[in-house]
């Protein structure tokens, strides 16, 4: 998203608009939150609106659970809100919502904090400039809040409101009814305030058994939308909570606790996905009769949905997301194969990859799924004009110059000479500098640049044909030698004299093949690993899960790269001249000491259809 003006106020070019936008500028428009006002609210309540300036401003949330680590649908989530908060001068808030402490993890709350600074949201966290590092100015979580929850939960039942029921499972999942029959009350509904306040009570101080009771709103077990057939407010759960330990054994159900979190933190726009949406009014239900209660502050906020992402080839599923970690089918939530926004990291992915792939998806009402190859071409169109370039040779065969020395190497013919080659670190921006490597007798090149016979449209190596070793000589394929089984083992070819790249005798012979190389003098050794998408399936989560996984995700070779790459800095984004965008893998180098380069995606989209 791009503002329409930058800070000196010249204009700019206008991001595209969505519904999103003529929300928050109608809203800005009618100062819908200018008179937001506390009425009589209670101690918690009026410190958590402390510190926060202005109430009338633009406040967003970014409100993950905490039970895994987040993938590419919550980028485009973080990016929405923090992107429209940042156009409309606004914040947003960080908050987990720890409402699960059965799945919740620090782990994953570390690794949630990472992400988002990773993407480079940390600085509008804060309306003023917080500690460097730190995230701390606008981080909250649900957990803080619990012990305004509960009050609230008591004023709903002293208010006829909410009741404990104790119907077994079976019992309540009968009695709600389904689209073409009408719930039926639950024989608990018509205890008194007094009789629910003291069963809570009891619910509270670990008198009742884990699932023995809840506790319910009470509003219309007929009503046409079944999430407001009296939903459940809390239950009971005996597990110690990251953030409280053990001091509750009752918590409170997401759909009570996030309408709460974003009242307290007076947010503006609670932007959600669309499977949310059914569970609009129960969100606008609990929030007007905590506002009549003087517990929220008027106007609350209000909920908007949008149509979550969906890519073809990736799954998003935190629940089979972590089958797939715990079962040792990827190599942790990190694995670069993982659409996790930890494994698009190690993989290649950078920030303004995934800003331009979210901003290019839209955000609509209406779902759909967009192409896994869009993503790639995000990253392709973030890269190419910054990514330092270097040969390497994936699949080497070697190649022997077989008069390197009576050419090159002085009187004595020396075989071991080498010759100083340099080429551009970017071709379109000389100030990025040069890179330097030697070019010797032997070389490797790909094993698909030699061809016995030459067939249509090959104009790279075959016996009798010329070709430019990219920044170096034209040199003339003399032949080949295979093994018995007729595995390549070695081309060979004379070097064809005052044609060296860059001197005046270059041009002096026209060649239609330019193959890249890397002397065998000065290379690298290299674990290179290309990846593919996770899934075959270019819809997965219908079938089982393992059967739709791509048998061919994953292929590790032996590689040789150019010197310079041996310092090459982990996650920073590389071009392998021919091959794609790569980058040095942030875990350190392959069991065998070489170092480890990851493909994050090809020059083009080449999966088969």
């Amino acid at each position: 998203m791009t503002s329409p003006t930058d800070k000196s106020g010249t204009k700019t070019t206008a991001a595209p608009s969505n519904f999103l936008r003529h929300v928050i500028e109608n809203d800005l428009a009618q100062g819908a939150y200018a008179g937001r006002t506390w009425g009589g609210s209670p101690g918690d309540a009026a410190h958590h609106a402390q510190g926060m300036p202005d109430p009338a401003k633009v406040r967003m949330r970014f409100p993950p659970e905490p039970n895994g680590y987040l993938h590419i649908g919550h980028a485009k989530s973080i990016w929405l809100n923090f992107e429209l908060a940042k156009e409309y001068g606004g914040v947003c808030h960080l908050r987990f919502d720890d409402t699960n402490p059965e799945k919740e993890e620090q782990e994953y709350v570390d690794s949630i904090r990472d992400a988002v600074k990773w993407l480079g949201y940390e600085t509008y966290l804060a309306d003023r400039p917080s500690a460097p590092g730190t995230i701390q100015e606008h981080e909250y979580f649900a957990s803080n809040y619990f012990d305004f929850m509960y009050e609230a939960a008591e004023y709903l039942i002293g208010a006829g409101l909410a009741y404990v029921d104790e119907q077994t499972p079976d019992e309540m999942r009968a009695n709600r009814g389904d689209f073409n029959t009408p719930g039926t009350d639950s024989r608990f509904r018509s205890r008194t305030p007094d009789e629910n306040l003291a069963r809570f009570r009891e619910m509270r101080d670990g008198k009742l058994a884990d699932g023995a009771a809840i506790l319910r709103a009470k509003i219309d077990m007929a009503s046409p939308n079944i999430n407001m057939r009296d939903p459940a407010l809390y239950r009971i759960r005996r597990a110690t909570h990251h953030n409280t330990g053990d001091k509750w054994c009752i918590y409170p159900m997401y759909t009570y606790a996030h309408p709460i979190e974003d009242a307290l933190e007076q947010i503006t726009h609670s932007i959600c996905t669309l499977e949310f949406e059914d569970q609009r009014p129960f969100y606008d239900w609990l929030l007007d009769r905590l506002a009549e209660g003087g517990l929220v502050a008027s106007p609350h906020p209000r909920q908007y949905e949008f149509a979550r992402l969906n890519v073809t080839h990736v799954m998003t599923s935190k629940r089979k997301l972590r089958q797939l970690v715990e079962e040792k089918h990827v190599d942790g939530w990190d694995d670069p194969r993982m659409p996790t926004i930890a494994g698009l990291r190690r993989r290649g992915y950078t920030p303004a990859a995934l800003q331009l792939f979210c901003e290019r998806s839209g955000t609509t009402k209406s779902g759909g799924w967009i192409e896994y190859a869009s993503l790639e071409a995000a990253l392709r169109d973030t890269l190419d004009p910054i990514a330092p370039r270097a040969m390497a040779v994936l699949d080497p065969v070697k190649l022997v110059i077989t008069n390197w020395g009576e050419l090159m190497g002085g009187p004595n013919k020396d075989e071991s000479a080498l010759d100083d080659c340099s080429a551009p670190v970017h071709p379109h921006h000389p100030e990025m500098g040069k890179r330097e490597f030697k070019l010797g007798r032997e070389v490797w090149i790909e094993r698909t640049d030699y061809e016995d016979v030459q067939p249509k449209g090959f104009f790279r190596l075959f016996p009798g044909n010329k070709v430019r070793l990219k920044y170096g000589h034209v040199i003339e394929c003399t032949g080949a030698t295979r093994d018995a089984d007729g595995k390549l083992l070695e081309v060979q070819a004379t070097l064809v004299p005052d044609t060296k790249s860059g001197t005046p005798g270059a041009d002096a012979i026209k060649v239609k093949g330019n193959i890249t190389w890397v002397a065998a003098a000065d290379a690298v050794q290299a674990e290179v690993r290309l990846y593919e998408r996770l899934f075959a399936e270019a819809n997965p989560g219908s079938g089982e899960l393992l059967d739709e996984l791509n048998k061919h995700s994953l292929e590790v070779c032996t590689a040789f790269v150019e010197p310079s790459l041996a310092k090459a800095e982990p996650g920073v984004g590389i071009q392998f001249e021919r091959h794609g965008y790569f980058v040095r893998d942030t875990k350190g180098a392959a069991a065998g000491g070489q170092v480890v380069f990851n493909r994050a995606a090809g020059m083009r989209d080449s999966w088969a259809k």
